[in-house]
């Protein structure tokens, strides 16, 4: 089989945060297609066990050093990119550099907002090669301004004009590249359905699990525990309310306990400050434990241990968050862990928990309070939980079948008359 090259340019990418285009790379040379990548230089090692699997350059932007000059610095580029387009500039001058050293095939552009889809963009138009744009988040999707990584803070009016014409600059931007591309892939149908107002050819690929790091055990545990990995932008975006309530309601009940009844939240500090004064309205601070980020490598395990594996949202109508179906659910459904969905969003998640029989999408109080005892009741009786998950539906999330789904794409779009 001849093996064809991909030139992948992405805003993340190990051992940064970045596990789509890291499990991509993983199976992309059994596939056929060996990939040469161009990212943003990150001092994030979340996922450092993904690392090495193809050529990586990395472009560095931010040099400063101390708060306020990091602050500064940010705000500068900001500016400069939200007028002039900066970073993706210098971002195809470093990938150019690499398309001239070897002949690619086609261009795969990842990102979750914009950036580089513009460097991706003049580089196709420039060496004549398909470009595929893969949208892992939109903007479109969020509850409010969460897809800006770090408010402005200047003066209230200046803040809301700032904020509105970066995101009218970004979708113009964005969409431009949209009509260039030869497909667009992205990770709900919610997405889809958006990105088909800019180009016809969108093909959905979820984000999904890798059957070699994650699949289900039996561990015995001494407490029950309701496991949350991640980040809480907002509370608009996350809500944990329901479960809160519910934990509350049973406490007083003299149903559960903290000796053994335990949420731990492995989440950054912001997240924590975001959680903390709503755990203290509900009065349930024993039951809660924060024991930080962990490595990516260490997550298979942790969920194996754990007796419920909860994920956050609200519901998608109105100014609601829409179509988050993050890697986080599928890894929980190839452990074969009970998975608990708070606020339910009534959309793309809750179907795909009927679908694959992997827990609740709550809607209710009630509702997750016979969830919960439920659990813990199997918990006491075998020491550990699960849930009989329908695994031929599970399959289609594996990174294997989508990195398939990718190359299916790359071969149709490299076929010479289709260049034409």
């Amino acid at each position: 089989m001849d093996t064809k090259k991909i030139l992948i340019l992405c805003d993340l990418f190990p051992p940064a945060f970045g596990p789509r285009m890291g499990y991509l790379c993983k199976y992309l040379k059994a596939l056929g297609w060996t990939p040469t990548v161009v990212t943003e230089a990150s001092s994030d090692n979340t996922f450092a066990f993904l690392s090495g699997n193809c050529a990586v350059t990395a472009v560095s932007f931010y040099r400063a050093k101390g708060r306020i000059a990091k602050r500064i610095e940010w705000f500068i580029f900001f500016l400069l990119n939200l007028f002039f387009n900066y970073k993706d500039r210098l971002f195809y001058r470093k990938a150019r550099e690499v398309a001239e050293k070897e002949k690619f095939n086609l261009i795969l552009c990842s990102t979750y907002r914009t950036f580089p889809l513009g460097a991706a963009m003049r580089l196709a138009r420039r060496y004549n090669l398909p470009l595929v744009a893969d949208l892992r988040d939109i903007i479109e999707q969020y509850a409010g301004n969460e897809y800006i990584s770090s408010s402005f803070k200047t003066l209230p009016f200046l803040d809301r004009w700032i904020t509105a014409f970066f995101k009218w600059k970004s979708l113009t931007r964005r969409n431009k590249v949209l009509r260039f591309a030869g497909c667009v892939t992205t990770v709900s149908p919610w997405h889809v359905e958006v990105l088909k107002k800019y180009n016809p050819d969108v093909e959905l690929i979820y984000n999904g699990y890798d059957p070699d790091i994650f699949y289900p055990e039996q561990i015995k545990t001494e407490q029950f525990v309701i496991t949350y990995t991640g980040r809480l932008l907002s509370l608009a975006m996350r809500d944990p309310s329901l479960l809160f309530e519910a934990v509350a309601q049973l406490s007083c009940e003299g149903k559960i306990s903290p000796g053994d009844f335990r949420i731990k939240w492995y989440i950054d500090n912001d997240s924590e400050k975001i959680l903390l004064p709503l755990v203290r309205q509900y009065g349930i601070m024993e039951y809660m434990d924060y024991p930080g980020y962990i490595p990516a490598s260490e997550i298979p395990a942790l969920l194996n241990r754990s007796s419920v594996l909860l994920q956050l949202t609200n519901k998608a109508t109105g100014t609601g968050p829409k179509g988050l179906m993050t890697t986080k659910f599928f890894e929980a459904l190839a452990v074969e862990k009970p998975v608990l969905c708070v606020r339910s969003d009534e959309q793309c998640l809750e179907q795909a928990i009927r679908e694959t029989g992997a827990g609740l999408s709550a809607r209710t109080v009630e509702e997750v309070k016979v969830f919960l005892l439920e659990k813990y009741a199997e918990w006491k009786q075998k020491g550990y939980t699960t849930v009989p998950v329908k695994k031929d539906i599970i399959r289609k999330y594996s990174r294997v079948e989508q990195a398939r789904q990718f190359t299916a794409i790359f071969e149709e779009l490299t076929v010479p008359e289709k260049r034409e």
